[in-house]
């Protein structure tokens, strides 16, 4: 076991609350000590035309999202999070599930998404089956038994981020199974196109649309929100339907603008939870 997974834990026995605090902490120093990071943030706000005071409490919010880690991934696998979740808009998932169509989770780098694909798998697997999702092993060598830890649970499964990947998905979906996409990371070149987002032509990835053309299958916005330290969280799940997601003649970039308002939608909602300081118009890497 490595040094930094040792680490990991240890941090898990923490209480989750006390990771929090501490997290919020954290991210105020970070934000103090960063000028670069300052500047990312502090543009993302003003493209997506969001008041500071209403994104000012994500400095901390993104800090505890750290802090938040290794208490997420290293909880042991039998451990319930009952208690620690409420719902609201749960009936939706279920509407969508049992229509028979499949379901596409919509959650984007919005609260606690970690958890949030962790809730979602214990909550409905008994009655659904797992929550297949791509997984795209860590970089760094030390955090990938960490991820997989992680990402790798009971009613939770995984598919390589591949072209027989994306057929895994497509067969989860037609069967009437459900998966979660994060839509606004950047994708590898080539995996996506450019399409407006706050304002900004950013690269926006095309397998969300793409899914939901083929299969037919029911789209829920989706997000965990983080509440006050000791309060645990609220998964918030909602319907969506947008014509270019329906209509396979649809252009890419016409599903991957409609996704992206679907982005901004949320985070107007709760500014304060948003990952701000992802730089969301970098260039997109090659995937050799």
């Amino acid at each position: 076991m490595s040094a930094v997974t040792r680490l990991f834990h240890l941090l898990a026995r923490v209480p989750l609350p006390v990771m929090q605090r501490l997290g919020r902490v954290l991210g105020w120093l970070v934000w103090a000590l960063s000028p670069s990071y300052r500047r990312t943030f502090q543009a993302n706000v003003r493209a997506a035309g969001v008041a500071w005071r209403d994104a000012r409490p994500a400095v901390g919010a993104i800090g505890a999202m750290v802090a938040e880690l290794p208490w997420v991934w290293m909880r042991p696998h039998g451990a319930s999070l009952e208690g620690l979740i409420r719902w609201e808009g749960a009936e939706h998932f279920e509407a969508a599930m049992q229509a028979g169509r499949g379901a596409i989770i919509l959650s984007p780098h919005l609260g606690c998404w970690e958890i949030g694909a962790q809730a979602i798998a214990e909550k409905f697997g008994p009655t659904y089956g797992p929550m297949v999702a791509l997984f795209r092993p860590a970089r760094k060598a030390w955090l990938e038994p960490l991820v997989a830890n992680a990402r790798t649970r009971p009613y939770l499964e995984s598919a390589p981020t591949s072209l027989a990947g994306v057929r895994t998905l497509i067969r989860t979906l037609r069967g009437g199974g459900y998966t979660a996409i994060l839509p606004d990371q950047v994708p590898p070149l080539g995996q996506g196109v450019w399409a407006p987002f706050f304002g900004r032509d950013v690269y926006t990835m095309t397998l969300l649309a793409k899914l939901a053309q083929q299969t037919g299958a029911r789209v829920l916005l989706t997000w965990c929100e983080r509440l006050p330290p000791g309060q645990g969280f609220c998964m918030h799940m909602r319907p969506w339907e947008a014509p270019e997601l329906q209509d396979s003649t649809a252009t890419p970039e016409q599903a991957a603008a409609a996704v992206n308002r679907a982005v901004e939608a949320m985070v107007r909602h709760a500014p304060g939870q948003y990952l701000w300081g992802y730089a969301r118009d970098k260039q997109p890497r090659s995937e050799a």
